[in-house]
């Protein structure tokens, strides 16, 4: 006699990247019971710009699916959780589905120039009060309008209503479920938002110029009608509960509504986020972002790193070794070597779009060991930046909340707390944000409530400051020394300084 089938009490989630695609599994408890990645690739055709395949994407998604649940039965399965990148932007058509162009990158800097002229007419402020956003390339506005001038010049496709325009997560659910959708998270990211009224603002859609009519509708992060259809071996009628961009969903797994939490994400980029109750403007270096909306909105305070682990692989890469090997190989000491990875400008808090790199400090003596220390030093200095940012904002923050592969690296993670002169708590658990997208994806389902949330475990390990006050500070007067040279606006624009108090070397 066959057994009773199980009731499904399992939940995959998918969260999309940058490089790659993972699916994870967890079951009733939480506890993850499978995994699986798909690498994607991301071209840069030219200096500034960063590309990738929307189809690429798709298949990724379901490569990962398709792994993770290998021998599982997908009929336990009671809900789908999704993250994703954020600012990246496409355009595809209606009709047939087909991306028109490339997808442009979170990092894509080639709207630097629309940002440039709309700071040039004085709409800076405005934009930002809107939407929360400071005017930047890294957001999707400008990525929008030039896929428009490229694809759509006149715009009558796009009022028509026969092109859709979105961001990855609106991409996949079309994907899912044939409807043209947004989560009100990544709807934020996009700088097109009223943060407030959550809903297309029509005078920053006419600046950008970008119709209304190509945008997605914006949905809650718990969506009611999208299925996983197309993500074989699931049935097609399981539920997505939960959308959130990624670096929300990590805030989430940290059980970041829990007062006075900052938490820290790293990747090719960075993030650093902490929950706040105002969705009024402050701080210049910050940006305003819907964290998610379950039964009513959270707002968040956040600050974007543009090049973090993107600084390791592009040495690594320069030096013919791996990442790994390469940060592992770090000296106690970069012997007076600072590195600013303004790659494609300068994010949070900064945001200076025309910003480049720059490495000084550089003799005969340098050493491939030399270099990876700063390359470290570089990623926990940016990341304290932004963190004392957002202190400035919402009070002390005595401890940074930590994820992303980067993390393993021990040196980093103590680097971090010596830099902060915080405590740093490593999450343990690898993926976080695909398990904050599970954990909300459950807690659509009914399968957790969020008392069942607080009680789950997060195992971390701690990190504790060991510079003395006055290292710090003198360490803090080199960075931004180092800083001061990879900038372009003259000394006394406002946009150059942010809010940020300029240091000067005391040694």
């Amino acid at each position: 006699m066959a057994s009773p089938a199980l009731a499904p009490d399992h939940v995959l989630a998918i969260d999309q990247g940058t490089s790659a695609t993972k699916a994870v599994l967890l079951d009733e408890t939480g506890v993850v019971r499978a995994r699986a990645a798909a690498p994607v690739a991301i071209r840069h055709p030219w200096p500034g710009h960063a590309e990738q395949d929307a189809e690429e994407i798709w298949a990724s998604v379901q490569q990962a699916v398709r792994t993770c649940l290998h021998g599982v039965d997908a009929t336990r399965v009671a809900a789908v959780g999704l993250s994703s990148q954020r600012e990246s932007t496409l355009l595809w058509d209606r009709d047939s589905g087909r991306p028109m162009g490339p997808m442009l990158g979170w990092q894509d800097g080639r709207g630097a120039e629309l940002c440039a002229r709309v700071r040039g007419r004085g709409d800076a402020e405005q934009v930002r009060a809107t939407s929360g956003l400071p005017v930047d390339a890294m957001f999707s506005a400008s990525k929008a309008a030039w896929l428009l001038n490229a694809y759509d010049a006149n715009r009558n496709r796009s009022r028509a209503g026969r092109l859709c325009l979105g961001t990855v997560d609106s991409w996949l659910l079309w994907k899912l479920s044939g409807e043209h959708l947004i989560e009100v998270g990544n709807a934020s990211r996009t700088q097109l938002l009223d943060i407030a009224g959550r809903s297309w603002d029509p005078w920053l859609c006419d600046i950008f110029g970008v119709p209304q009519e190509v945008l997605p509708r914006v949905m809650p992060s718990i969506p009611r009608s999208v299925t996983a259809r197309g993500l074989a071996p699931l049935p097609a009628d399981v539920p997505v509960t939960a959308v959130l961009g990624d670096s929300h969903a990590a805030l989430f797994a940290h059980a970041g509504w829990r007062p006075g939490h900052v938490k820290a994400t790293y990747g090719t980029g960075s993030s650093v986020m902490g929950l706040t109750e105002s969705v009024h403007v402050g701080s210049a270096g910050l940006a305003r972002t819907i964290a998610w909306e379950t039964d009513k909105p959270r707002y968040a305070l956040e600050g974007n790193i543009r090049s973090s682990g993107a600084t390791l692989v592009w040495l690594a890469n320069l030096l013919g070794t791996d990442p790994r090997t390469f940060a592992e190989s770090a000296a106690p000491s970069s012997e007076g070597v600072v590195l600013v990875p303004a790659f494609t400008g300068l994010g949070a808090p900064w945001w200076d779009d025309g910003a480049r790199a720059v490495m000084v400090g550089m003799t005969e003596g340098t050493r491939r060991e030399h270099l990876a220390r700063a390359a470290l030093e570089t990623i926990a200095s940016q990341v304290e930046d932004v963190v004392a940012e957002v202190e400035r904002e919402v009070g002390r923050a005595a401890t940074v909340l930590a994820d992303g592969g980067p993390t393993d690296n021990e040196v980093l993670m103590q680097l971090q707390a010596d830099i902060s002169g915080r405590e740093v708590h490593r999450a343990e658990a690898r993926d976080l944000s695909a398990i904050g997208a599970a954990h909300l994806a459950g807690l659509g389902a009914g399968l957790w409530t969020t008392a069942d949330l607080e009680s789950m475990p997060r195992e971390r390990t701690s990190y504790v400051p060991r510079w003395d006050d006055r290292h710090r500070v003198w360490w803090t007067a080199v960075w931004h020394d180092a800083v001061s040279l990879a900038r372009t606006r003259p000394p006394g624009d406002p946009a150059r300084t942010g809010s940020l108090k300029g240091a000067r070397r005391t040694h």
